[in-house]
């Protein structure tokens, strides 16, 4: 339970945890935390997420890059982000600088 009081904000700095076993089926990201013994599979948006942050990168960062391949309004996109983020955060999947 290392970061679960970080305040996320877009210019937080994110990137995967080590050691996760990701596979990719039709798109969608399938990964198993051993550590944990818990199992995870994103949709095509979360799934992209989780590529944009195989390198350290900023949330505005992943927005924008989202705005770009999706049809969808900025608000709706940070929103979406942050809340996508949280759980990763909450499920200890990533590491915020």
């Amino acid at each position: 339970m290392m970061q679960k009081n970080i305040l996320i904000k877009m210019t937080s700095i994110i990137t995967q945890k080590n050691g996760l076993d990701t596979a990719d089926l039709d798109g969608e990201a399938v990964m198993m935390d051993m550590d944990r013994g818990k199992y995870y599979n994103f949709n095509i948006v979360g799934s992209r997420i989780w590529q944009l942050i195989e390198k350290p990168i900023s949330i505005r960062e992943i927005v924008d890059e989202l705005l770009k391949e999706f049809d969808i309004d900025q608000e709706t996109c940070e929103a979406a982000v942050m809340k996508f983020v949280d759980r990763l955060v909450d499920d200890e999947l990533v590491k915020i600088a």
